[in-house]
């Protein structure tokens, strides 16, 4: 490839930060990876950005501030350095508009509408040529349009139909079904192969001649709720968000496998020591259990907790899984090979438990809660041994590998070492200058641990020290969980906007 810098691919650079909410337009270059230019004009939401063909000029489109729904051609007065604006006329027709696309000749432009027709204005004129279809209008709207050099247009549907059509009937050529609404399309080439971007973040590479997809990137779409590694390996991972849990190939990125549980929400996963199982939390109030390989359901332990499943845990004997409920309940239950038993209900947290650490030898484990308290069970008499009370709500707890301190952490931004025997505070560290703190995870080695939380920012902590040695700038959501790979090879954070970041770990192990 030439090192020019194609408008697509600049405008997709670019529409990042147009769209977070920032009122500026980030001119990058794409090659270096650096920040050209910074163009601060627009006082709302800027909607749309376009190159011109020749690549000296770049057009961006402010929010609906007018709220009129106008069609315009808009004419450059260079001399004077003004544009000047020309409404278009539709007659009686009342449409608003979601797309637009303009023919390779500047002869037609089509306008892709809320209500699935599509319309066709000739730019000389400014009058509606022509619009369609009459009947079987685009579910959801129109919300891509892509004029192909060879005549005919690539309309995608809010509904994820893409087709291909010509006007003046815009009926269905080609077709094909799509997972999620169509937010883009771009050609490569004369169209002869296409990419196409969908709102539930898949994007796929589809060929011209035989209409077929190929799904070629895709994640989370919804807040990423819980990341976990099966034990002993950083070759896979597992994330939950939504309605989805995914299993990712850590290295390349690839997900490998996507367990659906339809208008429900994951709140947390773990893997069985065994990795024969992975066990789910949602907030229906059942507890989940999926085949790895396949994603088939195992078991499903029905109305495990009242207002939902907040946290679970599983013992490295693979015979119990702890979970925590939305009423605050920490329950035990015992799994057999065809049999999962409530072996005892602990009722102590007022609020939902919003994290489980179970200790190495399955004797122990801490619940971290937003009523702000952290409790330490006694495993083998089903009992509580030791509270610890901050005036935080608490969101992660970690044990020290050595298992006679525990860290903790919250909304409070503070980062607090406790001693397990008796619930006394160690030291408290200021863990972050703005926002909850709202995951953490600790090396096997205790020397290091990780956070993420509210200000968007990964950090490395020596445990002694309790200093911040590393900072990991990448996500523009809140950190929601985090977690270092067996052995210490990446660090793997996961957020409120989907995003799933992985982190080369900064030391050698």
């Amino acid at each position: 490839m030439d090192n020019k810098i194609s408008p697509e691919a600049q405008v997709a650079e670019l529409e990042l930060d147009a769209v977070i909410g920032f009122n500026d337009i980030i001119l990058w270059d794409y090659k270096k990876r650096e920040l050209l230019a910074r163009l601060s004009l627009h006082k709302g939401k800027i909607e749309a950005l376009a190159f011109s063909p020749n690549d000296l000029y770049l057009v961006s489109l402010g929010g609906p501030d007018d709220g009129s729904g106008t069609i315009r051609v808009w004419e450059l007065d260079l001399p004077n350095r003004k544009i000047w604006p020309t409404e278009c006329q539709t007659g009686q027709m009342k449409r608003i508009v979601m797309s637009i696309g303009m023919a390779d000749d500047d002869s037609f432009f089509y306008l892709g509408t809320t209500t699935g027709d599509i319309l066709k204005m000739n730019p000389r004129t400014k009058l509606l040529t022509d619009a369609g279809p009459a009947k079987d209008k685009f579910s959801l709207g129109v919300s891509a349009i892509r004029c192909l050099k060879m005549g005919g247009l690539l309309v995608g549907s809010g509904a994820g139909l893409l087709v291909f059509c010509k006007s003046p009937s815009y009926k269905p050529i080609k077709k094909i079904q799509l997972q999620g609404g169509i937010t883009s399309i771009t050609l490569r080439g004369e169209g002869h192969q296409f990419f196409v971007g969908t709102e539930e973040s898949h994007i796929y590479r589809v060929s011209f001649t035989d209409f077929k997809e190929t799904l070629i990137a895709t994640c989370h779409f919804e807040a990423v709720e819980d990341i976990v590694f099966p034990f002993g390996t950083a070759e896979l991972f597992a994330t939950c968000a939504k309605k989805d849990i995914r299993v990712w190939h850590t290295s390349s990125n690839r997900e490998l496998l996507r367990i659906t549980v339809p208008n429900m929400t994951c709140h947390g996963i773990d893997f069985m020591r065994d990795g024969k199982s992975i066990i789910s939390a949602w907030n229906d109030g059942k507890i989940r259990a999926f085949a790895p390989e396949t994603g088939q359901l195992m078991y499903v332990i029905n109305s495990a907790h009242r207002i939902g499943v907040t946290a679970i845990a599983t013992t490295s004997d693979c015979k119990r899984v702890i979970s925590g409920g939305g009423e605050g309940e920490v329950r035990v239950w015992q799994i057999g090979c065809q049999t999962q038993k409530l072996e005892e209900a602990l009722k102590e947290h007022k609020s939902s438990v919003s994290c489980i650490r179970v200790k190495r030898n399955n004797e122990e484990c801490v619940t971290a809660s937003t009523d702000g308290t952290c409790i330490i069970w006694d495993l083998v008499r089903l009992r509580r041994n030791q509270m610890i009370l901050a005036n935080t709500l608490f969101q992660c707890v970690c044990y020290h590998p050595e298992e006679f301190q525990i860290i903790t952490s919250g909304t409070d931004r503070k980062i607090a070492y406790w001693e397990v025997f008796d619930g006394t505070v160690i030291r408290e560290l200021e863990g972050s200058l703005s926002g909850s703190i709202n995951g953490m995870d600790i090396t096997q080695e205790g020397v290091h641990f990780v956070t993420g939380g509210n200000d968007h920012l990964v950090k490395v902590w020596d445990y002694n020290e309790g200093e911040v040695t590393h900072v990991g700038v990448g996500h523009s959501g809140n950190i929601t969980r985090i977690r270092i790979s067996p052995g210490n090879q990446y660090i793997v954070s996961v957020s409120a906007d989907g995003a799933i970041l992985r982190w080369k770990y900064p030391y050698t192990s």
